[in-house]
């Protein structure tokens, strides 16, 4: 009852932070990283809390990939392969092998595959994190697509270091014989297991139309893709992500709106709810190496401020060094684009050497490492390797999360406007597909709904509505109709069961108004096929 008691309060500290965090414009994860800090210094007498390594990966890891996942456009990331190719793979070796150096270095009886499994851990950006802090301030589209394709994918070249060195640190031998079918599993199979699971997925609950069930085979879903992958022995992050892209491009025909709006809020809590979870168990972990500590700690922080510095020095000298390869690649390849190229990709390779944040996936495989027990022995260093980790998160969220908004203000990037333009194009089309559809109905309620479309759908003739003022008029006119219903109840002339049909049609007629109410869409000329692009990110 005491841990039960324990784990509310501090989910209830989370939310509170979280809602400071959105309140002074910080990444929520920033804030949670510090509560874990702040949890590792409380009073030792409060219980300690053991997680098998397993399920670290498992409970933390699947959700977190399907619902990142999920948004994923294979046109854009077909159209930013190049950049995003080189974070995943080149960047996150390079950052392995940066870290493993330094940790070896500086503690010379740390084994070398423990060395990589700590750059393993540290290596790979949350795609979460970087979300958090940049989706509201508007950046270049094609900045935010490589920053989350990145912290989506690099999990899985991550993960697939970590296991080989955990595996080798524990006792395991590497040959090319067992390295070789690994990459080769993971690079097909991932990819044929995801699809197949998708389709399976999408055949056993095409009929299922109750939330509270579609909701659950969902979650059960998720976990269970996972846990075969691990099975098979293939790549479980691989295979998630190609299970959520088929399911994304699918699903949207086949679940309603009513259902599917409702996963969304579950997926964004119970997302939210895990990543405070992990933060907490960090800091419960940290709490136990701080007991075991003989002496001073001072050796542990200034490790964990050495690998810190590491992994953003790499991911600097990375992203620069390929800025700089390809734009001379780009003088070459596309001249007549280089200009434009150049004049801004060293701004935009600062931004993204400066975005590398870690969260998540971090918590959970340092959580995940093998602890000693029941005779068998623990994972080397483990204690050392897990402070470290968790300064990186710390460190990068802190450092980093905080500063990203003024960085890019400093830097003048902005959004481009290619979201916008899109949304004009599909809105204007789709209107005039619905305006066709009604074409020679003579009812009343056929031009009642010409009416409302023609709200939304541009006449060449005249200055399109402004949605803003649209949008504002009509939140006044839905507070209006709250009030009134409001009283109804209160004066008993309607019950609850009236009051609360109404009120779910209003909420949903305020959220079309709150959308209505965003920034107006750049009329330009209608986007393209996005041209394949070698540019520095």
């Amino acid at each position: 009852m005491q841990l039960f008691e324990l784990i509310i309060s501090l989910l209830l500290a989370g939310a509170v932070l979280t809602a400071l965090a959105h309140r002074v414009g910080a990444p929520y994860p920033a804030l949670l990283a510090l509560a874990g800090a702040i949890l590792a210094l409380l009073p030792p007498d409060i219980p300690a809390i053991t997680l098998d390594p397993e399920l670290a990966l498992t409970l933390f890891i699947a959700p977190a990939i399907l619902d990142a996942a999920f948004g994923v456009s294979p046109r854009d990331l077909r159209a930013n392969w190049i950049p995003v190719s080189s974070l995943v793979l080149v960047a996150v070796c390079l950052t392995v092998a940066g870290v493993a150096i330094v940790a070896h270095a500086l503690v010379p009886d740390l084994p070398w595959a423990a060395a990589i499994a700590l750059g393993a851990i540290v290596a790979p950006p949350d795609a979460v994190a970087a979300s958090s802090v940049l989706r509201p301030l508007s950046p270049p589209h094609r900045l935010m697509v490589i920053l989350e394709a990145e912290g989506l994918l690099n999990d899985a070249t991550a993960l697939l270091i970590y296991r080989i060195a955990v595996g080798i640190a524990m006792g395991g031998a590497l040959t090319a014989w067992t390295t070789l079918p690994l990459l080769l599993s993971n690079l097909v199979g991932s990819l044929v297991l995801g699809y197949g699971l998708a389709r399976l997925y999408l055949l056993l609950t095409k009929r299922i139309r109750d939330l509270a069930i579609s909701v659950v085979t969902q979650f059960v879903g998720t976990f269970a893709v996972w846990i075969l992958a691990e099975r098979l022995n293939v790549s479980a992050v691989l295979t998630m992500v190609t299970y959520a892209v088929v399911l994304a491009r699918a699903s949207s025909r086949i679940q309603d709106a009513e259902n599917r709006r409702g996963s969304y809020a579950v997926w964004e809590v119970a997302i939210y709810v895990l990543n405070a979870l992990a933060f907490i168990l960090i800091g419960l972990q940290l709490q136990e190496i701080n007991k075991h500590i003989d002496g001073s700690a001072l050796p542990y922080v200034g490790f964990a401020c050495a690998i810190l510095a590491t992994v953003v020095v790499v991911r600097f000298a990375w992203t620069f060094t390929y800025n700089l390869l390809a734009r001379l690649l780009q003088r070459v390849v596309y001249p007549s684009y280089a200009p434009a190229g150049a004049a801004r990709s060293y701004k935009a390779a600062l931004m993204v050497g400066w975005s590398g944040m870690r969260g998540l996936l971090t918590l959970a495989t340092a959580l995940a490492l093998p602890m000693a027990g029941g005779g068998a022995p623990g994972f080397p260093h483990r204690d050392l390797i897990v402070t470290a980790a968790f300064a990186v998160v710390l460190g990068t969220l802190i450092l980093q999360g905080l500063t990203l908004g003024p960085l890019m203000h400093w830097l003048g990037l902005s959004d481009d406007g290619a979201v916008g333009r899109e949304l004009d194009l599909a809105r204007q089309r789709s209107t005039r597909a619905a305006l066709a559809a009604l074409e020679g109905r003579s009812e009343p309620e056929a031009a009642v709904l010409r009416r409302e479309y023609g709200v939304v759908l541009q006449d060449e003739s005249m200055d399109w509505l402004r949605p803003e003022v649209f949008g504002q008029l009509h939140l006044k006119a839905i507070a209006a109709e709250r009030d009134t219903l409001h009283g109804l109840r209160q004066g008993r002339q309607i019950g609850d069961d009236a009051f609360h049909a109404l009120e779910e049609e209003l909420d949903w007629a305020e959220g079309n108004a709150r959308r209505r109410m965003r920034a107006v869409p750049r009329r330009d000329d209608p986007p393209g096929e996005p041209r394949p692009s070698v540019a520095a990110p």
